[in-house]
């Protein structure tokens, strides 16, 4: 017999990320041939751009693991939208994640409303989408090779 509960419990949450994380390593000779390596573990990685007065003109914020980039956000304030600000922001994040990180690939997620053409323009490339996520919306996932 079993009980099943739905409230959060940050312990339970990391004894199942524990087990789940030794039951992949062991069953993946890809995650295991990751382990004692610089790509072992995820690191945080942002890009800020901050105007003359250090205001937060825009922004990119990603992490790194497995020799590949996930940006996570990247906004540009309304007002510096067409600058080239955002494109600066994307290759300052993938120069970093190449050549300091020894990443390979870069992925992210977008909406349709958002930015997949600008990251098409970037050199991503579209491998999957969901559909009405959330409703009325389409999510983009999209890849890129680092040269």
């Amino acid at each position: 017999m079993f009980r099943l509960e739905t409230e959060v419990d940050k312990e339970r949450h990391r004894l199942l990320s524990k087990r789940l994380q030794e039951e992949n390593v062991a069953a993946s000779a890809g995650l295991r041939a990751l382990l004692a390596t610089p790509a072992e573990h995820e690191v945080p990685l942002e890009v800020w751009a901050l105007d003359r007065d250090g205001a937060l003109a825009g922004g990119l914020t990603g992490r790194t693991w497995a020799y590949w980039l996930h940006v996570d956000l990247l906004w540009v304030d309304a007002r510096h939208r067409g600058s080239g600000l955002g494109s600066r922001l994307l290759a300052e994040a993938e120069r970093t994640a190449r050549a300091e990180r020894a990443c390979t690939r870069s992925r992210l997620e977008t909406w349709d409303f958002q930015a997949p053409q600008f990251y098409r323009k970037h050199g991503y490339e579209e491998i999957g989408r969901v559909e009405d996520y959330p409703p009325g919306v389409t999510e983009f996932i999209l890849t890129k090779r680092l040269a």
